[in-house]
């Protein structure tokens, strides 16, 4: 049957099903495209498949623009007939189904390059909607086309950039008081404070100033951290208890104050001067006078390079944190103690969290994302193994517009789109796979083999900007799409 010629739905109102049909009753979470409350459960032919069921309720929503939709039976996404789907899962066709509609995702297009002179390790977002300003309580005042983008080079600089493309301001350089190699990771603590790491082993907090023209800006150090003896790769900022998070290659996660009367004093050993007393050029970078601290704590339990850490999303007292180790520990940050160890199959490169289902994200060197119930209660260590990548997935975001999506960046050159519900049972558990692929740009010019060349290395998906990601290829590139960001769940058609 052509999807396109959808049999007209009848009431199921005691006709007699036949083998070839199936009562559905659809349900949505989404008042504008609901269908009437007297609706009851329509008969349908087995051989339906998602176009067809689209087009089904389009016709019944009277639509005058058709809303693209996905369809879910016991929380997985139909990826085959209704048929294949009721024979794969054991259900009888006499059973009348719940099938939930929501709308579909649409491929994010494709926005803007920003070119830089090096690689580009990390990317953030100062959006209305992004925790910087959130937490500083002037979300509202950013205005749509104000918002920044800090990115974060192995040049060793910060750069923020307007939605014009145009740089704002850059970090100053080693010898005036910047970062001395890499930087690794960037991020907004608020509208006016940045925070970075690197390979200098360093975590670096920063004043961000603007013109009152909004034409130009200032990025001046203020405080510098001394602590970990290894490149810092990783940070997480909370600034309403003004506490930083760092993951280093030193197998240690830093705790840090953003406040530099909290902060203890630098340990004496590893500070520039020390390690450098023969260096002009050292001595030069430390006549700033940049004030140094040391770290509130260093938790020492991992065995290897700790590779990302975060603030629990409901309770900024607790810590989770992967590393090369294999395992994903929790932290209580009061205590500084570890709390929980979960260990898994392989390296473990990214984390972000999916607080609505209790899960965490984790990507790995063997190329997929594994999902993590961290709770004391889970009964096991695997909820569900996202695969697709070809390559390391080093970097991870979550769709701020859904429960059940996130954004993966790999080695091997793209970022994959994921929603947790598109899910198969196979021999070796609950598998899903991506719903798009964002392929970098400038990988078109002349084909890559494996990534090489365009890996991706950092990724942050914001509701007003877009998803915006970073690489060797020497840009941060930002996707959008409708439904993919923005009022994904909002007003549509009627």
């Amino acid at each position: 049957m052509s999807e396109g010629n959808a049999e007209k739905p009848s009431l199921a109102t005691g006709e007699q099903v036949s083998s070839s049909q199936v009562r559905l009753q659809f349900t949505t979470r989404h008042p504008d495209i609901s269908l009437p409350q007297n609706t009851g459960p329509i008969l349908v032919s087995t051989q339906l498949r998602r176009y067809a069921l689209s087009t089904l309720v389009n016709t019944l929503l009277q639509s005058e623009k058709p809303i693209p939709l996905e369809f879910l039976i016991n929380g997985t996404f139909l990826r085959t007939s209704i048929d294949e789907f009721l024979t794969a899962n054991g259900i009888s066709a006499e059973t009348t189904l719940s099938v939930e509609y929501v709308r579909a995702i649409i491929p994010p297009l494709y926005l803007a390059s920003y070119e830089h002179d090096d690689w580009v390790s990390s990317v953030d977002v100062l959006s209305s909607t992004s925790s910087a300003a959130s937490w500083a309580g002037i979300g509202a005042s950013t205005a749509t086309g104000q918002e920044r983008i800090l990115s974060g080079s192995y040049d060793g600089l910060l750069r923020v950039w307007n939605m014009s493309s145009q740089i704002m301001a850059t970090s100053p350089s080693a010898v005036d008081g910047g970062h001395t190699a890499s930087v690794k990771s960037a991020k907004f603590m608020s509208p006016t404070q940045l925070v970075s790491s690197g390979t200098d082993r360093t975590v670096r907090l920063w004043k961000y100033t603007e013109a009152a023209d909004k034409l130009s800006a200032q990025i001046q150090p203020y405080l510098e951290l001394y602590g970990h003896k290894a490149s810092v790769d990783s940070l997480a900022v909370h600034l309403p208890s003004n506490r930083i998070l760092s993951a280093s290659a030193d197998h240690s996660v830093g705790i840090w104050s953003a406040k530099k009367s909290d902060s203890p004093a630098a340990p004496t050993n590893l500070l520039p001067s020390a390690a450098s007393r023969s260096s002009k050029r050292r001595k030069l970078a430390t006549t700033m006078n940049t004030p140094q601290r040391g770290p509130l704590a260093l938790l020492k339990h991992h065995i290897a390079p700790v590779s990302s850490t975060i603030f629990a999303p409901n309770d900024s007292t607790v810590a989770y944190s992967t590393a090369w180790d294999h395992t994903l520990r929790t932290w209580d940050l009061p205590t500084q103690s570890l709390v929980d160890t979960r260990t898994t199959s392989h390296p473990l490169l990214s984390l972000t969290a999916l607080p609505d289902l209790n899960l965490l994200a984790a990507g790995t060197s063997a190329r997929h994302i594994t999902l993590i119930d961290p709770r004391a209660s889970a009964t096991t260590i695997s909820a569900v193994t996202l695969r697709g990548h070809i390559n390391a997935v080093v970097s991870l975001a979550r769709d701020p517009d859904s429960s059940y999506g996130l954004v993966s960046g790999s080695h091997d050159g793209t970022c994959r789109i994921w929603d947790v519900r598109s899910t198969k049972s196979e021999a070796e558990g609950v598998v899903g796979e991506s719903m798009y692929t964002i392929s970098r740009e400038s990988a078109k010019e002349e084909r890559k083999v494996g990534g090489e060349g365009v890996k991706v290395f950092g990724i942050v998906w914001d509701r007003d900007v877009g998803i915006v990601s970073a690489g060797e290829d020497k840009r941060v590139q930002i996707n959008r799409g409708k439904g993919v960001v923005g009022k994904m769940d909002g007003v549509g058609s009627t």
